[in-house]
């Protein structure tokens, strides 16, 4: 019954998701690159590869978690994303696996990534409540090439069959780090990464930080939506996208970092990369396009967001992506004046 419970949860949450409301603040439209009218390379000279750490990823774009453990429905889904990143080249990160640890009757929502993408780059996903050998099933489930460990503190607070306690969470985050082969990536939910949070991290061996910032799919209103009376004081909470990005990279420079949360286009993605991400993720964007009209459809938005970036690449002289990492960019609004505040130097 319990498990019926979590099915039945995971498709509310993209049936939530999908449904496009405002999505308030996002940091990337106070962030303005300064435009260079002089450029000295070709435009096939540029490449879209990334090396975030130990990975070497084909695009700086990739697939953030989404699905999984929802029945056919979500299988079917996992598929066709599955395609599209195989067709697009992009890493593709499935939805929180714990659903098929605790039931293996969900295990084929996920491994049909594997199947439809047998050479592509693969994040496997768990909580924070995951035990070592639970990663490590997580990861052999899907022959994954990185693992990402969610933080999802404040969603499992509004979420009416939420988890209420979050002891030891740092420990066996180490304890996985550890003790695992491939890079461990920790990611928040859309509420973004602190750097006090990223001493934390750093100090436990965590290298590896996607920001997922406040911006995109917000998982206040989507679980708010579930409650009969709903904590609608914190559908606005957050640390919004670039404001993460910075205050992770403030702290721990030599952090792998991705930016997701909002993620809109390839300039978003452009500059992430400027601020010093080594990677974008796009989740609810790309799950809309996918729902709303096919896969064809889908396939030509991710080659639409790699010529934007490629295109911020070329007027900021960019060859390689590393290259836009500092590039001219001012902030105004709220962004600046928050990291003012948090980042006096910045």
């Amino acid at each position: 019954m319990i498990q019926l419970s979590r099915s039945k949860r995971k498709l509310e949450h993209i049936r939530h998701a999908l449904s496009r409301e405002d999505l308030g603040m996002n940091s990337f439209d106070e962030m303005e690159i300064i435009h260079q009218s002089l450029t000295d390379i070709h435009w096939d000279d540029i490449s879209l590869q990334t090396q975030l750490g130990e990975l070497t990823l084909s695009s700086p774009l990739f697939v953030n978690a989404m699905t999984g453990g929802g029945g056919e429905k979500t299988e079917s889904i996992n598929r066709e994303l599955a395609i599209a990143a195989k067709e697009t080249g992009i890493a593709l990160a499935v939805g929180s696996q714990m659903s098929a640890l605790k039931d293996a009757k969900e295990r084929r929502s996920y491994e049909i990534v594997r199947e439809e993408n047998p050479d592509g780059i693969i994040f496997a996903n768990i909580g924070s409540e995951a035990t070592l050998d639970q990663a490590k099933e997580a990861v052999d489930m899907l022959k994954a090439d990185a693992l990402q460990i969610h933080l999802n503190v404040l969603q499992e607070l509004i979420m009416p069959e939420g988890d209420r306690d979050f002891s030891g969470r740092l420990r066996q985050i180490e304890e996985i780090v550890e003790n695992m082969e491939i890079p461990v990536i920790i990611k928040e939910v859309g509420f973004g990464i602190s750097m006090e949070t990223a001493r934390q991290l750093k100090n436990v061996g965590v290298s590896y930080i996607d920001v997922a910032g406040q911006g995109g799919t917000n998982f206040s209103k989507v679980e708010n939506k579930r409650r009969k009376q709903p904590f609608e004081s914190f559908n606005q909470w957050g640390i919004p996208t670039a404001i993460s990005v910075k205050e992770v990279k403030s702290v721990f420079p030599e952090a792998h970092v991705l930016a997701s949360g909002g993620m809109r286009n390839g300039l978003d993605g452009a500059k992430a990369f400027v601020l010093g991400a080594k990677g974008f993720g796009m989740a609810g964007h790309l799950l809309r396009i996918l729902m709303k009209d096919d896969i064809e459809t889908l396939i030509a938005e991710i080659d639409h967001i790699h010529h934007e970036f490629q295109i911020a690449m070329m007027v900021l002289g960019a060859k390689d992506t590393y290259m836009l990492d500092g590039k001219p960019h001012i902030f105004t609004g709220r962004t600046k004046s928050w990291l003012e505040q948090r980042l006096p130097s910045f």
